[in-house]
């Protein structure tokens, strides 16, 4: 039986918006996704007119509409941003050289400008390196951490004030079950303070800041999909041939299963997460790392230790905990005495 819109009452119900349980047509979904979207930006000061923001894009349905979303409401209320697309290439052949083809379409279809960084010219390794020495049960450790890294480089290179991620309700609620599975108290505090706080705060090597945005942090995935769908927006929809290999998929197909049962139970997650208070929270923030100068809760950040993993030949290792504590302790210990040396050199001379 087809239903009238809930909002105008005059079309028929294309979708259902579960959150607020209302059937809406396709004017009026458009009209309350683009609304949702501009309101986050508004209610928690996300962007500020006239910046510089790197929209960080891998061509799939999140950042696609992350894209167009942005450039409709920068020229619906002349917010005079300074939009850019940055993608990174992890050298995944047969998935990231195709998923680039499509972020360049975009590039060509919203007339915004594109700046790529890949993990070779970073870090002299590419993901399918990565995986041959290390395996794929836990490569996405290593592609996780440089990816984070090369999307914070790369909103340096192009000089942007923000950095846009497309995460979404989907993402943000898996990420804090993913953490409270693995009983990784660390990282949990960390994503609940960046939630909270609504940005991360990134130091390079000349103390500039680099705030990370989640524009789309309050529209679920199945939204995202319905809007790029009735947009006809052109995006890459396969998965990373990795991805099948990676723990965070449990965490999906649990929070799935969660959903059939609750189907409110991301905003539950949500909603939850606003409420904690870490006040008594240990993690440590804001320190750089004496390697490449970027924000680290240790001497020497883990994307710089697990490169230093690789080039040793002991990537397996830097995956287990035991392992990654004896490699920070061993690269730091040959690091700070460099360090020092260099200084009194210096000093010396002087």
């Amino acid at each position: 039986m087809k239903r009238l819109c809930s909002h105008c009452g005059k079309s028929f119900a294309n979708i259902l918006v579960g959150r607020e349980d209302k059937y809406l047509c396709r004017c009026c979904f458009f009209e309350y996704f683009e609304d949702t979207v501009h309101r986050t930006i508004v209610e928690e000061c996300l962007l500020q007119p006239g910046e510089r923001i790197a929209i960080g894009a891998s061509g799939g349905k999140d950042s696609t509409v992350l894209a167009y979303v942005l450039k409709l409401l920068n020229e619906r209320y002349y917010y005079n941003w300074d939009l850019w697309l940055l993608s990174i290439d992890e050298g995944i052949q047969g998935y990231r050289d195709d998923s680039l083809r499509t972020v360049e379409q975009n590039r060509d279809d919203y007339n915004l400008p594109l700046y790529t960084l890949s993990y070779s010219e970073l870090y002299n390794w590419t993901m399918d390196q990565v995986v041959s020495q290390i395996g794929r049960k836990s490569n996405c450790t290593f592609c996780g951490v440089f990816r984070r890294q090369a999307l914070d480089k790369g909103t340096e290179k192009i000089q942007a004030n923000v950095l846009a991620t497309g995460h979404n309700a989907d993402d943000i609620a898996e990420t804090i079950l993913l953490n409270l599975l693995r009983g990784d108290h660390a990282r949990f505090s960390r994503s609940v303070m960046e939630e909270n706080a609504n940005y991360r705060m990134s130091i390079d090597s000349d103390s500039k800041k680099i705030r990370r945005v989640k524009p789309l942090k309050r529209v679920y995935e199945k939204e995202i999909v319905m809007y790029a769908y009735f947009k006809k927006l052109k995006y890459f929809a396969t998965e990373c041939i990795y991805a099948p290999f990676a723990y965070r998929g449990h965490a999906r197909e649990y929070l799935k299963s969660l959903e059939r049962i609750r189907p409110h139970s991301i905003s539950d997650i949500l909603y939850s997460l606003s409420c904690i208070s870490l006040e008594d929270s240990k993690t440590r923030v804001g320190q750089q790392c004496i390697r490449c100068g970027s924000i680290s809760s240790q001497n020497i950040c883990k994307a710089c230790l697990l490169r230093t993993s690789l080039d040793r030949g002991q990537g397996v290792l830097a995956v287990k905990r035991s392992g990654m504590a004896i490699l920070s302790k061993n690269t730091v210990e040959s690091e700070i005495p460099q360090t020092v040396s260099e200084s009194s050199t210096e000093s010396n001379i002087s």
